[in-house]
C-alpha cells in the first residue's frame, strides 16, 4: 500500500516539490481572429483608441472663443442675406431700408439673450445647456421637449452650415454651381468620417477658422468705411438677371406687409443661433470655469453683434441683392465690392470667401460633439435608446454622429441643400431652447433667490418670454414654408421620448431585486437534460459540460422524427461507455415541431416549484456561407421560446467542425502523463532555501514582469487590468492583476476587499515575494504605491 502510495506521488505531479514545471508569469493569450467588419473599421478609422486616454482638453478663453463661437459667428454669413430675402419680393428696394432697423431688433434680442446665458453659466457649470436647466427646474417631460428642440437644432444646423459653405465656394467659382448638392453631401460625409476617426472640437487647430473669418471681416469692414467717408464705394444694379423679384414698395401698416415683416424678422433670427454654444462647454475652460465662460461669451456676442451690424450696414449701402438660386451670396457681394476690381482686392476677396466657406464648416462641425452630448443625456435618463450612451472606434459617441449626419443628409436631399428653405427649420428649434433655458432660469432665481436674484429673475424672464414670442411669430409666418413639420414632429418625438422612458422604467422594476428574493440565489433541485440529435464528439462535449454542472439529475432527449434514425442513435448511445451513466428518453414529435416538443418537455419537468432545468443544446458550428447553406440552425430556433419559460435555461453548447476538419483542435485532447518507476522516498533539503544564499527584505531594482522569478523578491510596475475582490460570504481578499509589455502577475492582498484609490487602469508599484497561485506567479501582500 505504501509503495502504491509513492508511485501515484511520482507518476502525477501534484505540487512544486514534484519537479513539476515552475509557475509562470502571465502571458498573452491567442486572440481570436477579427471579423471582416471590424477589419474593414480599422482600415478606415485606424486602431481603436484605449479607453484610459479619455478625457477632455482645457481651454484657455483665446481657444475657447475660436472653437466653440465657430457656430455661432458663422451665422452672421447668412442672417442677413435671410432678411433681404424675406423683405426684398414684397417691398422692393425699401427692403434696404428696412434692413436696418430690423437688424437693430435682432441685436436687442441677442443682448437679452446673452444676459440670459450668463446666468445660465454662472449656474449650470456642466455640459448640456437647455436640456440640463429645463430638467433642474420644470422636470423631466419639459426637459424632453428642450431635447428634441436641441435635437432639431443641431440637425439642422449641420445641414445649412454646409450648405451655406459651399454657397461661399461657389459664390467665388460660379462654374461649379451644377454640383451643389453633391458638394453639401460630400461635406457632411467628410465631417462624419473625420469625426468618427477621432477629431476633437476641443482641437485648438478649430479655432484658427473663426479668427481667419473675424480677422477677414474686419478688414473688410475698415476698407468699407474709408470707402463710404471718401465717397468711392459703389452701389450695385438692382435689375441683374438671377436675383430676386423686387416687389413694389407699400405701406407698412396693412396686415400683409405686417405679416411678412415678421417672416423676415424670423429669418433674421437664424443670425443667433449658437448662441447656446457656450453655455453647453463651460466645463471645457479653464478655471475658474463659469468666470471664463461668461468673459467669453460677452466677447463672442459682441463679436457676432459687430458682424451682423457691419454686413447688414454695407448691404443696404451697396444695395447687395439675394440670388434665386442662392449664389453669389450677400456677404461675397459686399466684400467684393468694397474691395474693388484689382487684382490685390480680388486676391483678398478669395481669402474672405475660404475664411467664410471654414468657419462655416468649423461651426457645422461643431454639431458632432453637441448633438452626441444631449443624445447621450437623455439616453442616460431613459428617454432614448441606451446604445445612443456607448463610446465607439475613437472613445466618441459614434452612433449618435451616425445618427446625426443621416438625419442631416436626409434634410439636404429634401430642401435641395437650399438655405431659405432650411432656414424654414431653423429658428424655431434655437429659440424654442433658449425660451425653455430663459424660463428655467428665472424659476430657480425666484426659488432660490441666491445674490441679485431680482435683477436675474428679470433678465431671466425677458429673455424667456421674448424667446416664446419669437416662436410663435416663427410657427406662424413660416408656418407654410416648412415650421409645420417641426410643430408636427417635436410632440410625437416628446410622447416617443416619454413612451419609451415608461418601457425602460418598467423594465427597471421587473429586474429589480426585492427584500425578500435577496437570499435567493439557489434553488432546491437542479436538473440538467442534454437534447441528442446524433453521438457525436458535440454530443459527448454537451455531456462532459452538462456533469460539471453537477445536476441532481442528468439526463438525454431525443426527440423521433424517424424511427430509423432513433434506432441508431439509441444503439449508439448504449455502445458509447462515456455515456453509461446518461438515461437517453425518446419522447415522440409526430408533427416535427421541435420547439413546441422542448418547451412541452420542459414545462412537464418544471411542474414543481423547487424545480429548476437546463437544457443543453450540442451545436455544431460551421463558418462561412456554405456552412450556412448545409446546416440548419435548429439550436437557435429551440431557445427562443425556452428562454421565456420560468425557472427554464436554454443553453447553446457550440463546438467548431471546422476547426476539427482543419486539425486545428484534436477530436481529444492529449495528457501526457510522465510515467516512473517506484522509488523510495529519499529527504531533500528543502526547496525554500539555498547553499550560502542571503535573503533579502526588499528589492530595490525595479524589474519586468516578464523577469520576475519564483521565490524571489520582485520591484515591479504595471496598469491595473483586473480587480476581484473576494465575496462577502467568504474571507476577506482582494486579487489585483497588472501588467505591462512582458507579461503580468496577480498581488494578492489578504483581510481587505478594497483598496481606496484603485480602480481598473491605474497604474500600481509593487515590492514582494514570488510565490504562486494555481500554477501563476503571485505576489503575497507586497507593499504598494498607485501612482497617479
Amino acid at each position: 500500500m505504501k509503495s502504491r502510495g509513492v508511485e501515484c506521488a511520482t507518476t502525477v505531479a501534484k505540487s512544486w516539490t514534484d519537479n513539476a514545471p515552475s509557475p509562470k508569469a502571465l502571458s498573452e493569450q491567442a486572440h481570436m481572429r477579427d471579423p471582416l467588419s471590424y477589419r474593414i473599421k480599422k482600415f478606415l478609422l485606424g486602431s481603436p483608441l484605449n479607453r484610459h486616454t479619455l478625457g477632455h482638453q482645457r481651454l484657455k478663453k483665446r481657444y475657447a472663443l475660436g472653437v466653440l463661437s465657430s457656430d455661432p459667428i458663422s451665422s452672421s454669413a447668412y442672417g442677413t442675406e435671410q432678411i433681404l430675402v424675406g423683405l426684398i419680393p414684397v417691398f422692393g428696394l425699401m427692403a434696404f431700408s428696412l434692413l436696418m432697423p430690423m437688424t437693430a431688433v435682432v441685436l436687442v434680442i441677442l443682448v437679452i439673450i446673452t444676459l440670459s446665458y450668463r446666468n445660465v453659466i454662472s449656474t449650470y457649470v456642466h455640459f448640456g445647456g437647455a436640456y440640463i436647466v429645463a430638467r433642474e427646474n420644470f422636470g423631466t417631460v419639459t426637459a424632453q421637449l428642450a431635447a428634441v428642440a436641441l435635437i432639431i437644432d443641431y440637425i439642422v444646423t449641420l445641414a445649412i452650415q454646409a450648405a451655406a459653405g459651399v454657397a461661399a465656394i461657389i459664390s467665388a467659382f460660379p462654374e461649379l454651381s451644377p454640383y451643389k448638392l453633391p458638394m453639401v453631401v460630400g461635406i457632411i460625409v467628410f465631417l462624419a468620417f473625420g469625426n468618427l476617426r477621432g477629431v476633437k472640437e476641443a482641437g485648438k487647430v478649430f479655432a484658427l477658422p473663426t479668427y481667419f473669418f473675424i480677422i477677414s471681416m474686419f478688414t473688410v469692414f475698415l476698407i468699407g468705411i474709408y470707402r463710404d467717408i471718401t465717397g468711392t464705394l459703389p452701389v450695385l444694379e438692382t435689375d441683374v438677371p438671377g436675383t430676386l423679384p423686387l416687389g413694389e414698395e407699400q405701406g407698412l401698416l396693412t396686415a400683409a406687409a405686417i405679416f411678412m415683416l415678421l417672416r423676415a424678422f424670423a429669418n433674421g433670427g437664424s443670425s443667433l443661433t449658437g448662441l447656446e454654444a457656450i453655455s453647453d462647454g463651460v466645463g471645457l475652460f479653464e478655471k475658474p470655469e463659469y468666470k471664463n465662460a461668461r468673459r467669453t461669451l460677452v466677447i463672442m456676442a459682441t463679436i457676432l453683434g459687430t458682424l451682423v451690424l457691419g454686413i447688414s450696414y454695407f448691404a443696404h449701402k451697396i444695395y447687395a441683392m439675394p440670388y434665386a438660386d442662392e449664389s453669389p451670396t450677400v456677404i461675397s457681394q459686399v466684400a467684393q465690392t468694397i474691395l474693388g476690381e484689382s487684382a490685390l482686392g480680388q486676391a483678398f476677396f478669395y481669402l474672405v470667401q475660404a475664411a467664410t466657406m471654414l468657419i462655416l464648416f468649423a461651426g457645422a462641425n461643431t454639431t458632432f460633439s453637441a448633438f452626441p452630448i444631449v443624445v447621450n443625456y437623455a439616453a442616460l435618463d431613459g428617454y432614448l435608446p441606451r446604445w445612443l450612451t456607448k463610446r465607439g472606434h475613437k472613445l466618441n459617441f459614434s452612433n449618435g454622429i451616425l445618427v446625426l449626419s443621416g438625419s442631416a443628409l436626409v434634410l439636404v436631399f429634401i430642401t435641395g441643400a437650399s438655405v431659405s428653405f432650411l432656414v424654414a427649420f431653423y429658428a424655431l428649434g434655437v429659440f424654442t431652447a433658449f425660451s425653455i433655458s430663459g424660463l428655467g432660469m428665472a424659476k430657480y432665481n425666484l426659488t432660490h433667490k441666491e445674490s441679485y436674484w431680482k435683477a436675474k429673475f428679470v433678465i431671466n424672464a425677458i429673455a424667456g418670454s421674448v424667446s416664446v414670442l419669437v416662436v410663435i411669430i416663427f410657427a406662424v409666418v413660416k408656418f407654410s414654408q416648412g415650421a409645420w413639420v417641426v410643430l408636427m414632429v417635436t410632440p410625437i418625438l416628446v410622447a416617443s421620448f416619454l413612451r419609451l422612458h415608461k418601457r425602460y422604467e418598467a423594465e427597471k422594476q421587473a429586474l429589480q431585486i426585492r427584500k425578500e428574493q435577496e437570499r435567493a440565489t439557489s434553488i432546491t433541485r437542479h436538473d440538467v437534460t442534454v437534447l441528442v440529435d446524433s453521438v457525436d464528439l458535440a454530443t459527448v462535449g454537451a455531456v462532459r459540460y452538462a456533469r460539471s454542472l453537477k445536476p441532481r439529475t442528468l439526463h438525454a432527449v431525443h426527440f423521433v422524427l424517424d424511427d430509423v434514425k432513433a434506432e441508431q442513435i439509441k444503439e449508439a448511445w448504449m455502445a458509447n461507455h462515456a455515456l453509461d451513466d446518461v438515461p437517453i428518453e425518446f419522447i415522440d414529435c409526430p408533427d416535427r415541431r421541435l420547439p413546441n416538443a422542448a418547451v412541452d418537455y420542459a414545462l412537464r419537468v418544471t411542474q414543481q416549484s423547487d424545480v429548476e432545468l437546463t437544457l443543453l443544446l450540442p451545436r455544431r458550428a460551421y463558418r462561412g456561407a456554405l456552412g450556412r447553406l448545409l446546416h440548419d440552425q435548429t439550436a437557435e430556433e429551440i431557445a427562443r421560446p425556452i428562454s421565456q419559460l420560468a425557472r427554464t435555461v436554454a443553453t447553446i453548447v457550440p463546438f467548431d467542425i471546422d476547426k476539427l476538419i482543419s486539425g486545428e483542435i484534436s477530436p481529444e485532447p492529449k495528457v501526457d502523463v510522465p510515467v516512473s518507476k517506484p522509488t523510495a522516498p529519499v529527504r531533500t533539503q528543502s526547496k525554500w532555501s539555498s547553499n550560502n544564499e542571503e535573503i533579502s527584505h526588499y528589492e530595490e531594482k525595479m524589474m519586468p514582469i516578464g523577469n520576475i522569478q519564483w521565490r524571489k523578491r520582485a520591484h515591479v510596475v504595471g496598469k491595473v487590468t483586473a480587480i476581484r475582490p473576494a465575496s462577502m460570504a467568504s474571507a476577506p481578499t482582494l486579487e489585483v492583476e497588472i501588467w505591462d509589455e512582458s507579461g503580468g502577475v496577480t498581488l494578492q492582498f489578504l483581510g481587505r476587499r478594497e483598496i481606496a484609490g484603485l480602480e481598473v487602469g491605474s497604474t500600481l508599484v509593487a515590492e514582494g515575494m514570488v510565490g504562486e497561485h494555481n500554477g501563476a506567479l503571485t505576489i503575497l501582500n507586497p507593499s504598494y504605491e498607485i501612482q497617479v
